[in-house]
Parts: C-alpha cells; structure tokens; sequence
C-alpha cells in the first residue's frame, strides 16, 4: 500500500475522515477531493508531511473529477446528504455523482474503486433509498468490479445519530417515538466500515472472495428498535425522557414545518425511511466476510455520550462521593 495514491471524494465527512486516516496509516498517499480545499486542511495531520493534500474538485464537472482521479490507485466514495436543500438533490449527489466518478475511474483506468451506499436501498420507497440504488446500478454499468458497502446506521465518537438523540435528552422535553418507535437498526461502528473499505482495496478477504464486483450490507452484532435506542441513550446519559409514541401521519406534519429550517432534524423522507427495517439480509455477504469481528455498542457509545452526563466524564465520580 506504501506509494500508493488514492482519491477519497467526501474525505471531510464522518465516514470519510476515518477512512483518510486509515489508508494514510498504511502509507497511502491521500488526494482528498473537496470543493473547499481549505475545510479539509484538518486531515493534513492524519499523514506525514504532504501525504493527505486537500484538492480543488468540482463535483458538478465531469472534467474536474476526471482530471483529479487521474493516475490514482484507488479510489472511494463517501459522499451522501440527508436531506435535499437548494441544489443538494440526491439525484445528484447519489446518483449522477457517483456515475461521474465511476466514468473517471474507468478512463484514468483505476485500480480499484470503493462506494458507500446505503443498507436497505434496493427495496426502500423513499427518495434518499431509491438514489442510492439507481446510483449503485448506474456505477456498475460503467465499472463492473467497483466494491459497494452497504453501511446501517453508522456510530462512533463524531456521529449524528446518537449525538444527535442524546442532544435533544439534554433539554426538558418529550422524545418523539415515530410509528411507535418499531423500526429496527443494526448499528454499524465507524472504524469497522473504514476496516471494510482497506479490504477492499487490498482484497485482504478471510475467504476466497474477491471483494471486486460484490456488494456488502455492514451491519454490527446488536439489532435494536428505535425504543431501544432511546432507553440505551438514557442509560448512557443518566436522563430519562417521556417518550411520545407519534404515528407516521402526524410525524410528517411535524417534519414538513421542520423542512423550512436550514438544517432540518426531521424530513417527510426521513419519515418513509423509517417505515422499513434497516438490518442485514440474511443472505448477504457482510463484516464476516471480509474477516472482521464488528464491534458491539457498548464498546464505544458509552464513552462518547459521557459528555451528556450530568457532570460529564466526572459523574461517576460525584455519584460515588454523593450516594443518595
């Protein structure tokens, strides 16, 4: 891996970063393309000096992902939006970006190319699902061997799931439970789909599976509801919340006002999402398959959601010293 280059499109997201770090851990030299190079100058450390340099890249010119891929061993898609706003539609993002930089990768004739979709995209009904897969099929007429991650919900110190739940328990108010808090999830660690990503690009598969032209769901050992979720928060946090069982129908009331915010919490398509269950198949390839053990909740959340505690890291601490 030493010398090689790789291109990582979406580098400066949550997904991304860990995989700059990762492929600059193995000497990688790291071309991040960014529309704003100086908001990715925080990854120049992830390397050695000039090993992770943040590039000028166009997303909506094919000539400038073209241009950036060029002479690039590998290269990786993190790129993904939430919910559409302005000119971030997810046809675009999902779809029409990812065939772009597949079309690249196929003229700079490129090694090996890694993309992260979405579990769950090839029978979701809502739009955000439906633009992932249209943007798998569309990679795979172009570059055949690309290796596609299909990540559950993702968690790790920097997330925007359980931070974000955990965020709102701060505050005296009641948690909305949509469709009776049902849905089920199959958290998935950060550093394990940053794991998946390396095997991928250096086939360092535990079986005789290429990891080229296949299609993996990533998913960790625990499956949980949106209630369990809540009440894992709680634990963690040690703030208990009412939880306020809302029907799909009036959740997506509620999410049309909250779509005029700039950053909504909540979207109608969000709503849809969440009237499917996002776990593993039981026939996909997955973790285990590319030799890696993923890591459990409770390894990890409890450590990053200590800072919603009341008195933070030290709360154990005072309890002790404080027994009621």
């Amino acid at each position: 891996m030493k010398n090689k280059i790789a291109v990582v499109f979406g580098g400066t997201g949550f997904i991304g970063r860990q995989i700059v770090r990762e492929l600059a851990s193995q000497g990688v030299r790291v071309k991040v393309a960014t529309r704003v190079p100086e908001s990715a100058y925080f990854l120049k450390p992830y390397g050695a000096v000039g090993q992770v340099v943040p590039v000028l890249c166009d997303y909506s010119k094919p000539e400038s992902i073209h241009d950036i891929t060029r002479g690039a061993d590998f290269v990786v898609n993190s790129v993904g939006i939430l919910f559409q706003k302005g000119k971030a539609k997810f046809s675009k993002v999902h779809t029409d970006l990812p065939a772009n930089i597949a079309q690249a990768c196929v003229d700079n004739a490129v090694d090996r190319f890694v993309h992260i979709s979405a579990l769950g995209c090839e029978n979701g009904a809502s739009k955000y699902a439906k633009s992932k897969l249209a943007g798998e099929e569309a990679i795979k007429e172009i570059f055949p061997k690309v290796t596609i991650l299909r990540p559950s919900v993702v968690f790790g110190p920097d997330d925007d799931f359980f931070n974000k739940f955990a965020e709102m328990s701060v505050y005296p108010i009641m948690l909305p439970l949509i469709g009776g808090g049902k849905t089920k999830f199959q958290p998935v660690y950060v550093g394990d789909v940053a794991d998946a990503v390396m095997c991928a690009l250096t086939f360092s598969s535990s079986g005789n599976q290429n990891p080229c032209g296949q299609t993996y769901e990533l998913g960790g050992p625990e499956v949980v509801s949106f209630k369990d979720i809540y009440k894992l928060i709680a634990k963690y946090t040690g703030r208990k919340r009412i939880l306020l069982p809302l029907p799909f129908c009036m959740a997506k009331v509620m999410a049309m006002c909250m779509s005029l915010l700039p950053k909504p919490p909540l979207t109608c398509d969000q709503v849809t999402s969440l009237k499917q269950d996002n776990v593993l198949s039981e026939t996909s390839l997955s973790l285990a398959d590319l030799g890696i053990h993923p890591k459990a909740m409770a390894s990890v959340v409890p450590d990053y959601l200590e800072r919603y505690r009341s008195g933070g890291k030290f709360a154990s601490e005072l309890e002790a010293s404080n027994p009621a």
